[in-house]
Parts: C-alpha cells; sequence; structure tokens
C-alpha cells in the first residue's frame, strides 16, 4: 500500500518539484490555470444567455402559437350550430382538422384533444383525439399541468419530456402547452361541456443547437487555452533564458572563472542587465585580482621577514646562551635578565617558525612526506616533549592508548606537530588540573582526543578556536597561550591528511579536541572512532548544549 501511495504521488511531487525550480514552469501553469479558470467561466456564460435565448423564443413562438389556437378552437365552437356533446369525435374532430399542422410541417408539433371525461381521470380515459405526429399523452403530459387545466381556465405550459407513441422510439425534449375550451349549451341542452387541448412542441432541434454550440465553446476553448500556454511560454523564454544564462555565469565565476561574461544583444532591459552585470563582474574580478596580490605581497613580506630575522636572531641567540651560561656570577638582577632573555628569544624564535610555517600553507608549498606510522609512538613521544612543560604548571598528563598497533599513512613530523600542540594548549588552559589524551580506531580511521578540566570554551568560541591569533582570554597583557598559530597549523596539517580537528568545551568543565585521520590519507570513513563530547560532561554540567565545529576555520595556541 505505500508503495502504491508513492507510485500515485510521484507525478505530483515532479509537479511540486518543477513549479519550485522553474519560473517558466510557474508562469505557464498559472496562465493555463487562469486561462481554463476564465474560459470555462465565459463558456458557462455565453452557453446559459444562448441556451436562454433559445428556449425565450422557441417559448414565445410556441406560445403565440397555441394562444391562437386555442382562441380559433374556442371561436369555432362558439360559431358551430348545435353538436351532440356526447360524441366527443363529433366534437373534436372538426377542431382538429384546423388546428393540425400544414402537412409540409407536420413534425413541427403536435396536438392532443381531450373529452370532458379525462378531464376527470386518466388523459386516455373519456376520449383522446390527436393530430401531428404521435406520442403517448399519458407519458408525455406532466401531471401537474394536467391537473392545472382540469381545474383551471387559460391556458398553462410546462416543459416535459417527449414519449413517442411506438416504443422503441427516442425520448425528446418538449415544450407543452394546455387550456380549456368551452362547448356552449344547444337548445336540447341547458348545460355546456369543457374539453381540453394540448399544443406539444418538440425542442430536439433546439437541444441539437445547443448542442454544436457547447462543443464549439469547448473546441474554441481548449484551442484558446493551448494557444495562451504558448504565448506564455514563448514571452518568458525571451525572459527566462538570459536570467538562466545569468545564472550559470554567476556560477562559473563563483568556480573562479572569473573571465566569463554574458553576451549581450539589443538595448532593452535585459540588454542593459546584461551590461550591469558584466560590470559587476569585471569590477570584482579587478577587486579579487587586487585582494589576490595584496595577499601574495603580505605572504612574500611575512616569509622574507622570517627568513631575514633569522640571521639576526642566531646571533642573538648565541649572545643570549653565552649570557645565559654565565648567569651564576651576576648579580641578582643581571641574572634575571639573561633568564628572561633567554625565555622571549624561545618565543621569538617558535613564533618565527610558526610564521614561516604558516607561510608555507597559504603559498599551497606544504607538502606531505607519507610513511606508516604508530599514532601510540606520536602520543607517547609528545607527552614526553610536553612533561617538563606540564610539570612547571603543575599538570598530570595521563594517556589511555590501546594495546594494538594504531597505523596510518601519515606524515610523522606533521602529526607529532599536531598532537603536541593539542597538549600544550591544554597544558596552558587546564589551570593545573589533568590533561587526558585518549586513542581509538576503526579499521578506517584513528581518531585521538585531549581533554583538559579547565577554563574551558564559552558557546560559540567553538568555532573561533581556530583562528589565527585568537585566544580565549582576549586581554593583550595574558599570563597563559603562546604564539597564537599552533592551532590553526595543527589545522592545516590535519586537513593536509585529509582528516578532521574538531572542538568541544564548557565554561567549567574544560574543553576536548579531537583529531580523526583516515587510515590511508586523503581517504574516508563512516564512524568516529572516539565522541567529541565527553560521556560525563553532561554530570558536570546539566543541560549544556553540545556544539560541533566543521574544522575549517583557523585558530590559535
Amino acid at each position: 500500500m505505500p508503495a502504491q501511495t508513492s507510485a500515485l504521488l510521484a507525478p505530483l511531487r515532479s509537479v511540486l518539484h518543477l513549479w519550485r525550480r522553474s519560473i517558466q514552469a510557474r508562469v505557464v501553469i498559472g496562465t493555463l490555470t487562469l486561462s481554463t479558470v476564465l474560459a470555462l467561466l465565459a463558456g458557462w456564460v455565453v452557453l446559459r444567455n444562448v441556451t436562454n435565448g433559445v428556449l425565450d423564443s422557441k417559448r414565445e413562438a410556441a406560445l403565440s402559437q397555441a394562444a391562437a389556437g386555442f382562441a380559433a378552437a374556442q371561436s369555432r365552437l362558439d360559431s358551430a350550430p348545435d353538436v351532440d356533446l356526447l360524441d366527443v369525435g363529433a366534437v373534436l374532430n372538426p377542431l382538429l382538422d384546423v388546428l393540425a399542422p400544414r402537412a409540409e410541417a407536420v413534425d413541427d408539433y403536435g396536438i392532443v384533444a381531450l373529452g370532458p371525461g379525462s378531464l376527470t381521470g386518466p388523459a386516455s380515459e373519456g376520449g383522446v383525439l390527436d393530430a401531428g405526429f404521435q406520442f403517448d399523452a399519458d407519458a408525455s403530459i406532466p401531471q401537474e399541468l394536467l391537473e392545472k387545466v382540469r381545474s383551471t381556465e387559460g391556458s398553462w405550459r410546462a416543459y416535459t419530456t417527449i414519449h413517442p407513441a411506438e416504443a422503441g422510439q427516442p425520448t425528446q425534449p418538449g415544450l407543452v402547452v394546455g387550456s380549456q375550451i368551452q362547448v356552449p349549451p344547444s337548445a336540447e341542452q341547458s348545460t355546456g361541456r369543457t374539453f381540453a387541448i394540448f399544443y406539444m412542441f418538440p425542442l430536439q432541434e433546439q437541444r441539437e443547437t445547443l448542442s454544436v454550440l457547447r462543443s464549439a465553446l469547448i473546441t474554441t476553448g481548449a484551442i484558446l487555452i493551448l494557444l495562451l500556454g504558448t504565448i506564455a511560454w514563448l514571452v518568458t523564454r525571451q525572459v527566462v533564458t538570459p536570467v538562466r544564462l545569468a545564472r550559470r555565469i554567476a556560477e562559473r565565476l563563483a568556480s573562479g572563472r572569473l573571465e566569463e561574461r554574458m553576451h549581450v544583444r539589443g538595448e532593452d532591459d535585459i540588454a542593459r542587465l546584461g551590461l550591469s552585470f558584466n560590470q559587476m563582474a569585471s569590477s570584482l574580478q579587478s577587486q579579487i585580482r587586487q585582494l589576490e596580490e595584496l595577499s601574495r605581497v603580505q605572504r612574500r613580506f611575512v616569509a622574507d621577514v622570517s627568513h631575514e630575522l633569522r640571521t639576526p636572531l642566531t646571533t642573538v641567540r648565541m649572545a643570549a646562551d653565552v649570557l645565559h651560561d654565565a648567569r651564576q656570577g651576576f648579580d641578582g638582577a643581571t641574572a634575571r635578565s639573561a633568564e628572561l632573555l633567554q625565555a622571549e628569544l624561545d618565543r621569538f624564535e617558535l613564533l618565527l617558525t610558526d610564521l614561516l610555517e604558516i607561510s608555507r600553507f597559504d603559498a599551497g608549498a606544504a607538502q606531505l612526506e607519507l610513511g606508516d606510522v604508530d599514532v601510540r609512538d606520536v602520543v607517547e613521544r609528545a607527552i614526553e616533549a610536553s612533561s617538563a612543560f606540564a610539570a612547571d604548571r603543575d599538570t598530570e598528563l595521563t594517556a589511555d592508548l590501546p594495546t594494538t598497533p594504531c597505523l596510518v599513512e601519515a606524515d610523522a613530523r606533521r602529526l607529532d606537530r599536531i598532537l603536541r600542540n593539542l597538549v600544550v594548549n591544554a597544558i596552558n588552559y587546564g589551570e593545573g588540573r589533568s590533561v587526558e589524551v585518549q586513542v581509538a580506531t576503526t579499521p578506517e580511521a584513528v581518531a585521538v582526543t585531549v581533554r583538559d578540566h579547565g577554563v574551558g570554551l564559552r558557546p560559540g568560541e567553538e568555532n573561533m578556536v581556530f583562528n589565527r591569533f585568537w585566544r580565549a582570554d582576549p586581554a593583550r597583557a595574558r599570563t597563559r597561550g603562546g604564539t597564537g598559530l599552533g592551532l590553526s597549523i595543527a589545522l592545516e596539517d590535519t586537513t593536509l591528511h585529509g582528516g578532521r580537528l574538531e572542538a568541544w568545551g564548557r565554561p567549567g568543565v574544560g574543553s576536548v579536541f579531537r583529531v580523526v585521520l583516515p587510515r590511508r590519507a586523503g581517504g574516508e570513513w563512516t564512524e568516529d572512532p572516539l565522541p567529541l563530547k565527553p560521556l560525563d560532561a553532561d554530570l558536570a554540567m546539566v543541560g549544556a548544549p553540545y556544539v560541533r565545529l566543521s574544522g575549517s576555520a583557523k585558530g590559535a595556541l
């Protein structure tokens, strides 16, 4: 049953899809719908007026003819010599001879004359004489009309269905008009008698005329609707085609083909739209090229400055090392200055290294040196390298590693830098609490999470933590944090491997950074080996929302 319902709804869904996506289809369908409604309304009005006109004309002619016949019959009876009122034929036959239609118009109408007995019983009793075309008086004369003629003087009319006298013949519509006629009393009879005459006018010709008219209206309306639909399609095509062309050109511009332009012909509104579109595209192309040139100059400047600073930095580093080694012989203030100089030189050298790496990413020059790497070994090296820094911050580093190898195809140096940056970031913002590193695998991917229990991230900061030089502590005189490029570089390294780096955090709960790498560089996976949100996070803060980051932003350490 659901399959049948889906099959029945499929055409409707196709029409709705076409309605949503195509302006031309909406215009054509709307035009056809409105045209159909208007054609039906106009056809109904025309057919109704014509029907009323034809029937009114026939009715007026029939009433006039019947009234003349009734008057002629009554006049003949009034002027006739004495007749035997008991002989119905003697009374009615002369009247029917006068009132019957002419031979050349014998089918134009029929006449039924009813004797006195028929006025008190069924029409077939008491004497029935007819002339013209033959029909069944009992079935053709409505009972209501017969009752009115029996009880009331004057002429009465009604529409009816004429039943032929011969069985098997088709019926046809008709108009019946009836009236009483009075036979005056004779010398032998003190009272007169009442008879009834009915004129039966067939309306078959009028019905055929109206049928032809109805067919003509339907045919004309259908042709008119098709013509209007064709006109609407042609007109909208004149407008929609340039719009579709503009859409395709815009898509090509968005894909980087900045040289694409619309073909402009004529001087109408569409042509002016094309000119404006081309001017906009040229302006965008010029501005994008200027921005690209400016970005290139900036990247070159950063790279050149970083390279140029390495030479004097090496000289300063040598002198600082000498001062740092000899600080024991200095007084307290001088020894402290030597230590601060050494620390700031370390920071400065780290900043230069990060700037050079960022410049390589911006220039698209970063390349991978792939090999099979056991992620467990990389995690152990990152923890060992960060142990001294963790001890200074009174932070405990723990690792939850699988017992089986976790091999991935990766650049060992870049993977080591990713994990080391994540661990150092967790120590920086862990506020002296423990930092846990966990590794898990699936047949398709390997995941590493680094969790701290420090300041955490406020809602929305998951989208900014990978921005260059962004820090959770916005104060310039900060007490934690490195160069501000570590997480950004980690994200770039992860993306270079075809992996994903994400962040989660809540104030007072801490933060989690998860890196997922495919087993093969550039591969895909269907299931993450580790969840991003800790399972116990809701216990620490009930109702804290879960926010995931797609990993396309840049950030800081």
